[in-house]
C-alpha cells in the first residue's frame, strides 16, 4: 500500500472512530499531498500519479520538523497546551514515517555512500548527500548528517576544509 492510501485508509478510520485531533492531523498530511501535487501539476510527465511516496516521505518530514521547532518554540514561551498540541501531532505524522536509523546505522550509511560515490573530497559532499537521500529519505534528519558527511569526507581528503 502506497503513502497517499495509507494516509486516506487512517483518515477514514479517524473519521469512524471520531478522533478530532487525529483527523485534523491527517487532513493537514493530506493537504500538504495536494499541495505538492499541485506544485508539480505541468511540471512533469508524472502529472497523472500526483507525488510518490518519496515526495510524501519528504512532506512528512518537512512536517515533523516544523512541529518540533514549534513545540520547542511554545515551552519556550510558557504555552505548555500548545507544545503538547505539536506533539501530538508529531506522534500522528510517525505512524507513516519510516523507523529512524541510529547513530551507528547513520555513521554506516554515510561511509557506504562515500564509498559507492567515490567521494574523496568535500567537493563531492552533494554527491554523498544526493546518495544518502535517495536511500535514506524519511530515516534520518539531514541537518544532522550534512555536518557529519563533511566532517568525514574532511577525514577523508587530509583534512584540509
Amino acid at each position: 500500500m502506497d503513502m497517499r492510501s495509507r494516509v486516506n485508509t487512517a483518515l477514514k478510520q479517524a473519521m469512524k472512530d471520531k478522533a478530532p485531533a487525529r483527523l485534523s492531523t491527517l487532513r493537514l498530511i493530506n493537504a500538504a499531498i495536494k499541495d505538492k501535487d499541485i506544485a508539480t501539476r505541468g511540471s512533469s510527465s508524472e502529472e497523472a500519479k500526483g507525488c510518490g511516496d518519496a515526495e510524501v516521505l519528504e512532506i512528512l518530514g518537512k512536517m515533523t520538523k516544523q512541529r518540533k521547532e514549534s513545540a520547542r518554540a511554545y515551552e519556550e514561551g510558557g504555552r505548555l497546551d500548545l507544545a503538547e498540541r505539536e506533539l501530538q501531532e508529531i506522534a500522528v505524522i510517525e505512524e507513516f514515517l519510516p523507523k529512524q536509523l541510529d547513530d551507528d546505522e547513520v555513521t554506516e550509511a554515510i561511509n557506504t555512500a562515500i564509498t559507492a560515490t567515490g567521494a574523496g573530497s568535500i567537493r563531492d559532499m552533494g554527491k554523498v548527500m544526493g546518495e544518502l537521500k535517495s536511500r535514506y529519505t524519511g530515516q534520518m534528519d539531514f541537518g544532522k548528517v550534512g555536518p557529519m558527511v563533511k566532517d568525514q569526507l574532511c577525514a577523508a581528503s587530509g583534512g584540509d576544509c
